[in-house]
């Protein structure tokens, strides 16, 4: 379980993929993607999209410069004996704001999302925090484990 806190950045004189991008991903793997996206359709690269895999169900971003929350569960991929073929794809759920907007989806456990860092394979990974030189703030960031 990860929750973070995050606060996009007012850039109106910027577009698309240039308004406060930033993402966590999950094992390094899998991108939750965070961007000012206020008033937008919610597609797969805008905020809560799990990058290039599915838009959110609703978009629930808020203006730029407001604090907002992600809420993460994820489950790792299963891998078979010899930690390279992958028996049961990772799961998230994850609620933006408080509102669910992926219910317990299934990712590809092939491959990962667009620019991940690490590839797929049995090893537990990291949360990486994206940086694209965007002003975005981080608070209250912690990640629990469950079994």
């Amino acid at each position: 379980k990860v929750h973070i806190e995050f606060r996009l950045p007012y850039q109106p004189e910027d577009r698309g993929q240039g308004r406060g991008n930033s993402g966590i991903y999950l094992q390094g793997r899998y991108e939750v993607q965070m961007l000012d996206s206020f008033g937008l359709t919610g597609e797969h690269n805008e905020c809560g999209g799990i990058y290039s895999v599915k838009k959110p169900d609703v978009n629930m971003c808020l203006p730029p410069l407001a604090w907002q929350t992600y809420d993460i569960e994820y489950k790792a991929a299963v891998f078979a004996e010899d930690g390279k073929k992958v028996v049961s794809n990772p799961r998230v759920t994850v609620k933006h704001n408080g509102v669910t907007i992926h219910d317990n989806v299934e990712l590809p456990g092939e491959r990962v999302t667009t620019a991940a860092p690490n590839q797929p394979d049995a090893k537990p990974g990291p949360v990486y925090l994206q940086d694209h030189g965007n002003p975005v703030r981080y608070r209250n960031i912690w990640v629990v484990e469950s079994k």
